[in-house]
């Protein structure tokens, strides 16, 4: 259905085009904004959040304005207030996204008969190198949970997990027991768009995996049924572990283990990647283990191992 006919259906309890939404009625218009991208457009929870944090910027320039009455060249205004605040490429791009979004939810509201938003430029993308760690301090930071930390099975099944398979922190957060597969040496992550995809474990993983469910997750669980307790990684108090846990999990062994102290989980992603591609590992295989929707996506990863080929040449090559 296009936009010209849900725009008829729903004008009937609609203001007019010309009608200015105010500050005051600008948060019960985010609200439905909400609803239509979770309804509608069927979002993941993650991807709608993203999108009404970016819309709180967007008021936060709009001020006293009213968003049926911007232009594009108003709009090439945010990009640039966006700019000024010094976010990443990738997040300035996700704003424009979602204000396109917002404008089409209000021509279907009624409230504007043409988006000035359509036209708008995504920022270009500078093709950045991703953060890594080496072989060699990967191997330390998987080794630093230690018996005489709390749960350093748990740490440890969780690194191995994460630098095994390349997934994000909230698949990992959002591991089922069930799909994790030890004998069969795969597991199955439930990545963006609802879309799962086996991932196969290696051995140490899976050894690390083993001794964390014999010895650790009983007694996180405090007698139930291993099988009624849904998530592969708790906490210590026996609920799912949050993705803000894991993040805090990283930086702390990271520091520990002195390596650099800015890595995040998704730094194991990228390493997982670039690892891969070193070995000989064919891009597609790499694009399908990270759930990557294109290979442009995952083509970013080429440009990591050509930097450090380049490294190696400059460094030992006589005419370098």
């Amino acid at each position: 259905m296009g936009i010209s006919k849900l725009r008829q259906i729903r004008q009937s309890n609609s203001p007019a085009p010309s009608e200015a939404v105010s500050t005051t009625n600008f948060a019960a218009l985010a609200e439905r904004y909400t609803s239509y991208l979770r309804s509608e457009c069927h979002l993941s929870e993650n991807t709608v959040a993203a999108y009404r944090r970016d819309l709180t910027h967007f008021q936060e320039w709009l001020a006293d304005r009213s968003p049926t009455k911007m232009t594009l060249q108003n709009l090439g205004d945010f990009v640039a207030f966006l700019s000024e605040k010094k976010l990443a490429p990738a997040s300035v791009s996700r704003h424009v996204v979602a204000i396109r979004m917002f404008y089409k939810f209000l021509q279907l509201e009624g409230l504007i008969a043409e988006s000035p938003a359509e036209l708008m430029a995504s920022q270009k993308m500078w093709q950045r190198m991703p953060e890594t760690v080496s072989a060699a301090n990967m191997e330390r930071l998987l080794t630093e949970p230690k018996l005489g930390d709390p749960l350093w099975r748990r740490d440890r099944a969780l690194l191995e997990l994460m630098y095994a398979t390349g997934c994000r922190v909230s698949e990992v957060s959002n591991m089922l027991f069930a799909n994790v597969r030890l004998d069969e040496g795969y597991c199955l992550a439930l990545g963006k768009g609802n879309k799962e995809r086996m991932v196969p474990l290696g051995e140490r993983a899976i050894e690390a995996i083993r001794f964390y469910l014999a010895e650790q997750r009983p007694a996180l669980i405090r007698g139930r049924d291993p099988h009624s307790v849904s998530w592969l990684l708790l906490s210590k108090s026996g609920r799912q572990l949050r993705r803000e846990a894991v993040w805090e999990l990283v930086k702390r062994y990271a520091v520990r283990c002195g390596i650099d102290p800015n890595i995040s989980p998704h730094t194991l992603r990228h390493s997982f990647a670039t690892h891969l591609l070193a070995g000989g590992a064919d891009l597609r295989q790499i694009q399908e283990m990270l759930g990557h929707a294109t290979i442009q996506t995952t083509q970013i990863y080429t440009q990591v191992e050509h930097s450090r080929l380049k490294k190696i040449h400059h460094r030992f090559h006589p005419r370098a």
